[in-house]
């Protein structure tokens, strides 16, 4: 190159990467259940940066979701001062509105799962339980990123009775451009605040302080549940493009990307933290995998009939997004073995998006009761919870925690409706309605 060129170069040095360490003077929000180091476990390393208040487990058990907080707390903190040395504008952007997120909503119910089937498989000490409240944290972040990006795809504007992430980052940036450059925007922001929950929750996984056995199930376990949730979102939209009907397609989907994530694989991750053997954690699979499928049939009737200031969420979501669910598909199923006309007709516009109307929704709800469709699911809903129980049962636990975590499992399929729900069909009338095709059925 000649001289002479190399003035037309921009001649520009990097800035230097900033150390991302907390300041020393930082320290997370006081006031909730904690004290000290926690002893590491046997074997265990406690790397840096992980999560270092010891709990006793007899007084968290006084209030799960307060410990999971605290812990949330103590690491939010940690990644918001990290987040602000690195620059000021993406942690008050998108580092604190990921933060806000996990800290401000939520039942922590995957969490409670995973905490009373860690005590319920004999998890006392205080390692085990710092452990257990680190993944159920990390638990919370998963969360975070699945309802973000969930959002997002659906192009839902409410979550948890305010505005979803995108939408919110949307009305932010309201007038600074055009307004589909700024709907693109509030939605890549939304792609980029899941992503950072999924970073973060992959690291206090990884930074759990666990023996090597210990932490080679859990590693195992937490990546066989992200890609069962990444394969469960893509059915689900894919069922969506492909205007799919198939009640065989809407149970897989809801199966992976519900069943298993909500129920089955926080049971299962508790139990491998406290070390339980195989049967046990066998057991609580099975338990868990028909609750989870039970808990998503009643997500599935909720959106539709649930009272929004219960859900958080506007009725009739799934609906006007075309959702395959096992609810809708199953409606489609019996009109058309009645060969009812008017009832697909009704379906048909609204899944299409053709009358999204309170009006269009009344006609679908009447659709979903005259076709037998929401008897026929409540009715799987006490069969799976039936048989996810038997399973529960069988397995060997420690008693006090055992009640406490079947009352969970029993509390998760509860209704939200905004009415009462219909008499339950008669078995001859509603016999295996959503049986055929799910992995859960005849078990």
């Amino acid at each position: 190159m000649r001289p002479t060129q190399a003035k037309d170069h921009l001649a520009v040095t990097p800035p230097p990467v900033p150390r991302l360490e907390a300041p020393s003077g930082s320290s997370p929000r006081q006031g909730r259940p904690g004290r000290t180091v926690a002893p590491a476990a046997h074997g265990a390393r406690v790397p840096q940066g992980a999560v270092t208040a010891a709990f006793e487990p007899d007084t968290v058990d006084a209030d799960v979701a307060a410990a999971v907080g605290h812990v949330l707390d103590r690491l939010l903190a940690d990644r918001l001062s990290r987040a602000g040395v690195l620059d000021g504008l993406f942690a008050r952007e998108l580092a604190g509105r990921v933060a806000r997120f996990t800290q401000d909503g939520g039942k922590r119910t995957r969490s409670q799962l995973l905490w009373w089937s860690m005590r319920a498989c004999g998890g006392t000490d205080e390692s085990t339980a710092t452990a257990a409240l680190s993944i159920g944290a990390a638990l919370e972040l998963l969360q975070t990123c699945a309802l973000v990006h969930d959002d997002m795809m659906d192009g839902a504007t409410l979550r948890r009775g305010r505005p979803a992430m995108h939408a919110e980052v949307r009305d932010r940036y309201s007038g600074v451009a055009s307004p589909d450059r700024v709907t693109r925007f509030g939605e890549a922001a939304a792609v980029l605040a899941g992503d950072l929950a999924l970073a973060w929750a992959d690291d206090v996984v990884a930074d759990s302080a666990l023996d090597p056995r210990k932490a080679t199930v859990v590693r195992r376990l937490w990546s066989d549940m992200r890609m069962e949730m990444v394969a469960g979102q893509f059915l689900d939209l894919q069922g969506q493009l492909t205007a799919s009907r198939s009640l065989s397609h809407a149970l897989r989907a809801a199966c992976l990307k519900s069943a298993l994530y909500s129920v089955g694989r926080p049971l299962v991750l508790g139990a491998a933290v406290a070390g339980a053997d195989g049967r046990t954690m066998r057991a609580l699979g099975a338990a868990g995998r028909r609750v989870g499928m039970a808990f998503q049939l009643r997500d599935d009737l909720d959106d539709v009939f649930g009272d929004p200031r219960s859900t958080g969420k506007s009725c009739g979501g799934d609906i006007r997004e075309g959702k395959p669910t096992c609810l809708v598909a199953l409606a489609l199923a019996r009109a058309e073995a009645k060969g009812d006309r008017p009832a697909l007709e009704v379906l048909r516009r609204a899944l299409d998006g053709e009358d999204a109307t309170p009006d269009g929704l009344d006609e679908v709800r009447e659709v979903l009761v005259r076709t037998g469709a929401r008897a026929a699911v409540e009715a799987q809903i006490d069969r799976l919870s039936a048989q996810g129980l038997r399973h529960f049962d069988g397995a060997r636990l420690d008693a006090g925690p055992q009640r406490r975590l079947r009352g969970l499992l029993t509390a998760a399929t509860g209704s939200r409706a905004a009415d009462s729900p219909p008499p339950r069909a008669h078995p001859a009338s509603a016999a295996a309605p959503v049986a055929p095709g799910t992995p859960e059925a005849g078990r």
